[in-house]
């Protein structure tokens, strides 16, 4: 293990932002992201687990905000619906200089609060 992040987001208070703020949506997630949740009637708990995955990979690398560019992390799923992190640009060149070769990541949300859990190996 080289690393693991956690984090959490308070679903109202990121709720809030996104609706002070538009253009956050697509400055924080990618087109693939924002697409695989468009049928949601609600997607901002969803967006934030996204969003404090972004927080956990951070810490796993043991770098803070501005170490790589928010759509170099991003989440999918696999068939079986079990998320996988995509890691590109600077935050893909950051893990390969710590000997990253594999993350796992967990996510996961309430009415009120997401939370992420990502280990980088």
């Amino acid at each position: 293990m080289r690393g693991l992040g956690i984090d959490a987001v308070d679903i109202s208070r990121f709720r809030a932002a996104l609706e002070r703020t538009p253009s956050l949506r697509s400055r924080l997630f990618t087109h693939d992201e924002l697409q695989s949740l468009s049928a949601k009637a609600d997607q901002v708990s969803s967006l934030a687990a996204r969003f404090a995955v972004r927080e956990a990979a951070m810490k796993a690398l043991g770098v803070g905000l501005g170490a790589f560019d928010l759509h170099d992390v991003s989440v999918a799923k696999l068939s079986s619906g079990q998320p996988t992190l995509r890691v590109t640009g600077r935050a893909e060149q950051l893990a390969k200089s710590k000997g990253v070769t594999s993350w796992q990541v967990s996510i996961s949300h309430t009415e009120t609060v997401a939370v992420a859990v990502v280990a980088a190996e």
